[in-house]
């Protein structure tokens, strides 16, 4: 059973100048999921974060062991929530959560709807120039959800998986967007997947109708 340790966030300024709510803390007992994620967290910018499609953010704890042997002079940083993350497991990675899925969580229902596309406010964060590239290369990128169902949630219970509604995995997803040259049929595959988040469905429509990929350095770099 994946029972999740869950962290909320307050939005602070930071060092790039623009405010950021990913320094987050653990809460304890139950907690209210609304359409809009966890009662009490806050996200900073909305165009970016936040709405229902990206009401929760799921990083894998197992993932910190990786960043602490990459960056072992800042290995105190990394460890749940640094990337901001609202829930935090073991066992469940991008490559056995897939796209669409929908779990259980208390009251609630959940489903996966992109993974989460790193930005420049990580390397702020973590003061490293290109962990958001590094996370992107390596497919450490954790996954968003929107919230089917809302009711009280908590730590003490587990994630259960309701319904599986694609083949394809968040780690494939990953591979698809932006470790690929230019492929309109995987593309098509993406767009096809129950749930896809309004943002990655326009990034797919784009690239098709475009027949180019976007420009990724002004999310990864912030230029």
């Amino acid at each position: 059973m994946h029972h999740p340790d869950v962290y909320l966030g307050s939005i602070q300024p930071y060092e790039g100048g623009r405010p950021s709510a990913i320094a987050k803390r653990l809460v304890e007992g139950t907690l209210k999921l609304t359409p809009l994620g966890l009662a009490g967290d806050e996200q900073a910018e909305k165009s970016y974060h936040g709405g229902p499609d990206r009401a929760l953010c799921h990083y894998p704890r197992e993932h910190y062991d990786h960043w602490r042997e990459q960056f072992p002079a800042q290995a105190e940083q990394f460890c749940a929530p640094a990337f901001g993350e609202n829930i935090s497991t073991l066992g469940l990675t991008e490559h056995n959560v897939f796209m669409g899925d929908i779990y259980r969580w208390g009251e609630a229902l959940i489903q996966v709807t992109q993974p989460r596309s790193p930005c420049f406010k990580l390397n702020y964060h973590f003061a490293i120039d290109d962990i958001s590239v590094l996370m992107q290369q390596t497919g450490r990128c954790g996954w968003l959800y929107r919230v089917v169902s809302t009711g009280s949630v908590s730590g003490d219970q587990p994630l259960a998986l309701v319904t599986r509604n694609s083949e394809v995995s968040v780690a494939e997803a990953i591979s698809i967007a932006w470790h690929m040259p230019f492929d309109e049929e995987q593309y098509r595959r993406l767009l096809s997947v129950a749930g896809l988040s309004a943002s990655w469905s326009k990034t797919m429509l784009t690239r098709i109708t475009s027949g180019k990929i976007e420009d990724l350095n002004r999310r990864l770099l912030g230029r």
